[in-house]
């Protein structure tokens, strides 16, 4: 049975593919990206579904949407290599058309995903050998022409797997249909079995000589390649023409989820842009940061913290002199250490400095006061820097209440445990909850908008309550602590510090 299906336009009158033909001598498509070499796929792929089996190879999930209108099944190729040979298998028994996707996986699991299902098919019993077109997107990927970052047993697998499609499995009822951007990185043996051709604009000369050579062109009419415009097509084989012939393809039903960027002007800019950008959202907190290791160079706290331990020989005292300038006490140590941290947190701009700037200052410090021993490290400095901003008395840490929120403050990150401490040290002593102001210095911002966020944060990890009294006023409770503050007014200014806010 011939049947012939409508690709689009060539000189005016209709462009039409044999699919009988096609599935005995198989087809190339060539085009850069953006040449519509997917556009191109997606018509023929609709137009011939009615009237065969499809299986398309998509690495980047663009043809899943074939199952809304068409019926196609989706199989994820994040599956076993057994899985997806006995699935292959299966979809050629049932003759059921399907797009494998393998989008999310890495070059490597791609290629050998890919060539398990292609052998999955190939494998098949004689008596499941019906017609099915096997559409392979980005083919270079599969049957690269040399080798590349991916081990030479996946290149060897994904390339054996695409050369018996094209080579043999037209016996089989395997018509392959290969889509490329670039002609010189396929594989010449895979390239070479196809009868049909569809070359879309390229700009590369190796590509361009490669796609007159194909067509039987000159190669000084290759030039007329770079002027295809998107769409636009040089079709040439008993498929479709036996002379080069122009095209342009027609228009399709479905559509990609992906698509080609478009020009659109930038919205304007909210009042509180700063807030949306500084503001952590919530989620940021779990989601886990994936980093590629790399050599660090040497850190800044461990050479201040060599020089903190070395005296020049010039001006070096006594060995009696330094043994008593270093023979002190832990607890002396300690009150010193607190010192140098009290004079940093009473400068009302301390508030607004990173901890890291604060830390580098903490060193100098010690060491313009002899303090001896080995500097504390930055994750200790900072959880000092929580609780002194907290303004706990030595006698409200003492309490299990308090311990109870050292504990719950360990599960924040350490940008947010001085908030949280704040908020916790007026539960436990019945203060009134601080204001936004407040909470917003302690942060280390201006912003009302940005401490009213944080509370929320708070909130959706469970760790707080955030109510009102019968009068409006804010209340935040600690259900692990069984405590809460007193009511407070959020709007009030903050008597502690800076008095400059966001504007709302």
């Amino acid at each position: 049975m011939q049947v012939g299906i409508d690709m689009g336009l060539a000189s005016g009158a209709p462009a039409t593919l044999d699919i009988e033909e096609l599935l005995a001598t198989r087809l190339l498509v060539q085009g850069n990206s953006g040449s519509g070499k997917s556009h191109l796929l997606r018509r023929l792929l609709e137009q011939s579904a009615q009237w065969v089996q499809q299986v398309i190879i998509d690495p980047e999930g663009d043809f899943v949407t074939l199952s809304d209108r068409f019926g196609h099944v989706v199989v994820d190729g994040e599956r076993t290599e057994a899985e997806l040979a006995g699935i292959a298998n299966r979809i050629r028994q049932h003759r059921v058309s399907c797009v494998l996707t393998l989008e999310g996986l890495d070059l490597e699991d791609q290629m050998r995903a890919a060539a398990a299902f292609l052998n999955g098919m190939f494998d098949a019993d004689r008596e499941y050998w019906y017609p099915v077109l096997v559409v392979v997107d980005e083919a270079q990927m599969f049957a690269p022409s040399v080798g590349g970052d991916v081990s030479e047993d996946a290149r060897k697998m994904s390339l054996g797997a695409m050369t018996n499609l094209m080579c043999r499995g037209r016996k089989r009822g395997l018509a392959g249909v290969i889509a490329t951007q670039r002609l010189a990185k396929l594989a010449k043996n895979v390239a070479a079995e196809a009868s049909n051709f569809l070359m879309g604009r390229t700009f590369l000369d190796i590509d361009m000589a490669r796609a007159a050579d194909l067509l039987g062109m000159d190669r000084r009419q290759a030039e007329m390649f770079r002027d295809l415009k998107r769409g636009n097509f040089v079709a040439l084989g008993p498929a479709l023409s036996r002379r080069p012939l122009p095209i342009q393809i027609g228009a399709v039903e479905t559509s990609a989820r992906s698509s080609s960027p478009k020009l659109m002007p930038l919205p304007d800019a909210p009042q509180d842009v700063e807030d949306l950008i500084f503001t952590p959202d919530p989620e940021e907190f779990q989601r886990p940061l994936v980093r590629r290791a790399a050599p660090a160079p040497r850190p800044t706290t461990d050479i201040l913290a060599e020089l903190s331990r070395s005296t020049p020989a010039a001006s070096a005292a006594p060995v009696e002199a330094r043994a008593s300038q270093v023979e002190v006490s832990a607890e002396e140590r300690e009150e010193r250490l607190a010192g140098v941290l009290a004079e940093i947190l009473d400068d009302p701009a301390s508030a607004f400095r990173t901890d890291s700037v604060l830390y580098q200052d903490f060193l100098v410090r010690l060491r313009m006061r002899r303090v001896p021993g080995p500097p504390i490290a930055l994750p200790d400095f900072r959880r000092r820097v929580a609780i002194s901003r907290s303004g706990v008395d030595a006698a409200t840490a003492a309490t299990d209440a308090w311990a109870t929120a050292l504990s719950l403050s360990s599960g924040v990150t350490d940008d947010l445990q001085g908030v949280f401490l704040m908020l916790a040290k007026a539960a436990v002593c019945g203060e009134p909850c601080p204001s936004d102001a407040r909470i917003a210095r302690a942060y280390g911002t201006h912003s009302a908008r940005r401490a009213r966020r944080l509370l929320g944060y708070f909130e959706e990890q469970g760790i707080i309550v955030v109510h009102a009294d019968f009068s409006g006023k804010r209340i935040v409770a600690f259900p692990d602590m069984d405590n809460q503050t007193a009511p407070g007014d959020a709007s009030a200014p903050d008597a502690g510090g800076d008095q400059r806010l966001a504007a709302e």
